[in-house]
């Protein structure tokens, strides 16, 4: 279970990064955040905010994409990652899972699930006790694990990309917008077994989501972004009984959709005033 103490263990720590791309483009602009162990941590904004971009940094994606930290540093379990290999990042039990649903179309479900598994050096037994364990959270790929994976649904394709990251024992998952694009039945379905997998098998999530009202009912801190900034951090009952929150993301006001940092400052203006 997590551990809700303000001492709980830091398995993650972001410290004031700035990301630029293509030598030109900055996308984060100092940049923290910390992410507690057997957490569930949602990083919220609308897209553009530098949500993607923090995970990339992460994980170690970023070079692929002609993105590099130009400030700042990450450590994992204290170990400083900036310019880590991605591949050392996952046999260290740091795992990304993309946007977007990425699977082997060509390959099988089954198929595409033991891929999570190449890194591991436990035994064919460990591996099939976990890919059972796999179909337990998904029932769904169970029954379509003769299916190539790329005539399944989005909603199949998304347990498949995390159970995919499952195979490889992860003590961490990055988790990048896993609602684009489906039902909210299926998203509710999603973030249900990422509750379980967090509660059962200690895995410790952060999330990248634009979806704040769900992120919120699953995580237990929060951080919102804007305009690669960290414009509000809290626990995510905190976040969800802020107004200013409230506000501009979780759709309870009708003055129109405005900036945060706007909201913000405003209301700072109007309590000086008074």
């Amino acid at each position: 279970m997590f551990d809700h103490r303000p001492d709980a263990e830091t398995l993650l720590e972001v410290n004031n990064i700035e990301v630029i791309y293509n030598h030109v483009i900055l996308v984060l602009k100092g940049v923290s955040l910390s992410v507690p162990k057997g957490g569930i941590t949602a990083l919220l904004g609308g897209n553009g905010a530098g949500k993607s971009t923090t995970l990339k940094s992460i994980s170690g994606l970023l070079k692929s994409e002609r993105g590099e930290i130009t400030k700042g540093s990450i450590s994992y379990r204290g170990q400083v990652l900036d310019g880590s290999n991605p591949a050392d990042q996952v046999s260290a039990g740091l795992i990304q899972v993309m946007e977007g649903r990425h699977c082997f179309e060509h390959l099988t479900v089954e198929e595409n699930l033991l891929t999570g598994s190449y890194t591991r050096k436990d035994g064919r037994g460990a591996i099939a006790a976990d890919l059972e364990m796999v179909y337990d959270y998904f029932p769904r790929l169970k029954t379509r694990r003769k299916s190539q994976a790329g005539y399944t649904s989005g909603g199949e394709q998304q347990m498949v990309a995390i159970g995919r990251a499952m195979m490889a024992r992860p003590e961490m998952i990055l988790l990048d917008e896993p609602s684009m694009g489906l039902a909210p039945q299926l998203v509710e379905q999603i973030f249900e077994i990422v509750k379980r997998l967090n509660e059962e098998q200690g895995t410790t999530f952060l999330l990248a989501e634009q979806n704040t009202n769900v992120a919120l009912k699953y995580a237990h801190t929060g951080y919102i972004l804007e305009n690669g900034r960290v414009v509000m951090d809290g626990t995510a009952k905190a976040l969800r009984e802020n107004p200013d929150v409230a506000e501009f993301y979780l759709g309870m006001s009708d003055k129109g959709r405005k900036s945060f940092r706007d909201v913000r400052s405003y209301r700072r203006r109007k309590r000086w005033l008074a």
